[in-house]
C-alpha cells in the first residue's frame, strides 16, 4: 500500500477502536494490546510502572503470582536478585527502620540487615510468600515505591498473567480513557507495519465493519492514480480499493483481488475434487467467452461498454477477462510449439532464452511469478492411497504466512511440458526476462489487464 502513509493507517485503526457501534471493539483493542505485549512490552511497562501501586491488587491473594515475581533471589557468584526479588531486597535495605521485621526467615532466626549486606546469598532463605504478604498488609510503601516501579518498567510482568493486564488496559482506554495509553497505541499504529496490523485485526471485524474499513481506506489512498504502475500489483488492488470500496459489499473486492492478484490459486481451488461443478460452470461460461471471433476488433464491444458504465463494473469486467485470458492459456498452450504460435499470431516479438528448466509439480519457477505468489509458499503434493488432505494456513510471528492449497493431481496438466519445457523473452517487457511455460499465462493476462485499465482510465480523464 505506497499511498498508506503511517498518519493515514494511525486515523484508520483508531477510528475502529473508537467505534461506538462496533460490537467488537473490546476483542479488536485486546488482540492490539497483545501485539503491543509481544512487539513492545516496555511501553507498556512504563504505564504499568507510573501506576504501580494498583499492582497490590494483582498480588492480593494469588501465591502463584507472588512467587513467580518475588523468587529470583541470586545465589551468588556476582548475580544479582532479578524481577521482584531485586525490588524488595533493595527497598528492604533502604527502609529497613520501617520494614526488616516484615522479613520471614526459614531458618530458626532471621538475618540482620548486615548479615544479609555481606552475604546477599542469605535472601535465599526468606519465606517470599510471607513476606510479600506482609508488605502487602503492614507496607503500603512499597508498592509506590522507585525501587517497585523500576522492576516492572521492562514490561517483563505482562506475561505472568497476560489476561488480567488486557483486562486492565482495555479498562484503561474505555472506561478510564486514559491519555496515557492512547498516547502509546497512537505511537505505536504509526511505528507497526500496516501489512502487520492488517494481518492481525483485520480478521476479528463483521462484514460490515471490514466494508467501513475499506472504505475509509480507499478514500485515504491517492486520488490522482498515475497509469503507469498498473502493472504492479499491489497498485492494482489500490485501484479497486480506491475505485469500488464505497460499493456496498466487499463481494465486489473479494472477487476482483482473486482474480487479479490470486489468479493461479484460484484455479487450484477450481480443480480440487470439491470444486469440480463449479469448475464445469466455469469452463462453460469462458468457453462462450472465447467463441467470440478471433479479430482485431472483438474485445470493441466490451470496452465501448467500459467506457461507458460505471467504474465498478468496468473494472470488474476488465478483470474477469483477464482472468479467462489466464484459464484459456493455462489449458491451450502446453507445448513450445503452442507458445511460439502464440506469440506470432499477436505480433509479440521473441526471442528463445538459452535457459531450460523443467517444472516443478507446484508450477512456479524460481524466476518470476506474481507480487503474491513470491509471498506465498504453494505446497502441492500428489494423491497418497486414494486420500487427499487439507492443510490449514500457517501464521508465524513475523507476520510472513505460508498459503497451503488443496492439493490435487498435476500429473496429465504437465507431463507435456516436463521434457522440453524452455523460456522467452518478449518484447512485451522489452526482453528483461525470461519467461517460462508456468509463468507465462499470468504474466500476459496481467499484461493485458496492465494494458486495457491505461486505455480505460486515459478515456475516462
Amino acid at each position: 500500500m505506497s499511498s498508506v502513509t503511517s498518519y493515514h493507517q494511525r486515523d484508520l485503526f483508531v477510528n475502529l477502536l473508537r467505534s461506538n457501534k462496533s460490537p467488537k471493539r473490546a476483542l479488536l483493542a485486546s488482540q492490539l494490546l497483545q501485539l503491543i505485549f509481544e512487539k513492545r512490552p516496555q511501553i507498556m511497562g512504563s504505564i504499568i510502572a507510573n501506576k504501580s501501586y494498583m499492582l497490590k491488587k494483582f498480588f492480593e491473594g494469588n501465591s502463584r503470582r507472588i512467587l513467580l515475581w518475588f523468587s529470583n533471589f541470586a545465589a551468588g557468584g556476582g548475580v544479582e536478585h532479578r524481577k521482584g526479588a531485586k525490588a524488595l531486597s533493595q527497598f528492604a535495605f533502604v527502609n529497613r527502620d520501617i520494614c526488616w521485621e516484615e522479613l520471614e526467615w526459614k531458618g530458626k532466626h532471621g538475618q540482620s540487615p548486615a548479615m544479609v549486606a555481606t552475604k546477599p546469598h542469605y535472601f535465599l532463605d526468606l519465606d517470599v510468600q510471607l513476606t510479600v504478604e506482609n508488605f502487602l498488609e503492614n507496607v503500603p510503601e512499597f508498592w509506590s515505591s522507585n525501587e517497585f516501579a523500576e522492576s516492572v518498567k521492562d514490561g517483563e510482568i505482562l506475561f505472568i498473567d497476560r489476561e488480567f493486564f488486557l483486562q486492565y488496559f482495555v479498562d484503561l482506554m474505555y472506561k478510564e480513557d486514559s491519555t496515557d495509553v492512547w498516547e502509546v497505541i497512537n505511537k505505536f499504529l504509526i511505528e507497526e507495519s500496516f501489512s502487520s496490523l492488517c494481518h492481525r485485526l483485520l480478521i476479528l471485524l463483521e462484514e460490515r465493519d471490514l466494508n467501513n474499513f475499506l472504505v475509509l481506506l480507499g478514500k485515504l489512498l491517492n486520488p490522482k492514480l498515475e497509469p503507469k504502475n498498473f502493472s504492479n500489483s499491489s497498485y492494482l488492488f489500490e485501484v479497486i480499493l480506491s475505485k469500488c470500496s464505497d460499493c456496498g459489499s466487499i463481494d465486489q473486492m473479494l472477487l476482483l483481488n482473486a482474480v487479479i492478484n490470486q489468479g493461479r490459486q484460484l484455479l487450484r481451488l477450481l480443480r480440487d475434487e470439491e470444486g469440480q461443478e463449479e469448475h464445469a460452470k466455469i469452463k462453460d461460461i469462458v468457453s462462450q467467452i472465447c467463441a467470440i471471433p478471433s479479430n482485431a476488433n472483438s474485445l470493441a464491444p466490451i470496452f465501448m461498454k467500459c467506457f461507458k458504465t460505471k467504474t465498478v463494473k468496468a473494472i470488474k469486467w476488465l478483470g474477469l477477462q483477464s482472468w479467462v485470458l489466464y484459464y484459456r492459456l493455462s489449458g491451450d498452450c502446453q507445448t513450445p510449439e503452442s507458445w511460439e504460435s502464440l506469440f506470432k499470431d499477436n505480433d509479440i516479438a521473441f526471442h528463445t532464452s538459452n535457459k531450460y528448466e523443467l517444472l516443478h509439480h507446484d508450477d512456479l519457477s524460481d524466476e518470476s511469478g506474481s507480487d503474491s505468489d513470491r509471498k506465498a509458499s504453494v505446497r502441492v503434493k500428489h494423491r497418497k492411497k486414494g486420500k487427499r488432505k487439507r492443510r490449514k494456513k500457517n501464521f508465524s510471528r513475523d507476520d510472513t504466512y505460508d498459503i497451503e492449497l488443496p492439493d490435487f493431481d498435476t500429473t496429465d496438466r504437465v507431463l507435456g511440458l516436463q521434457a522440453n519445457a524452455g523460456s522467452w523473452l518478449l518484447c512485451t517487457d522489452g526482453y528483461s526476462v525470461s519467461w517460462s511455460s508456468a509463468d507465462l499465462p499470468e504474466y500476459l493476462s496481467k499484461h493485458c489487464l496492465s494494458t486495457w485499465m491505461k486505455w480505460i482510465f486515459a478515456k475516462w480523464e
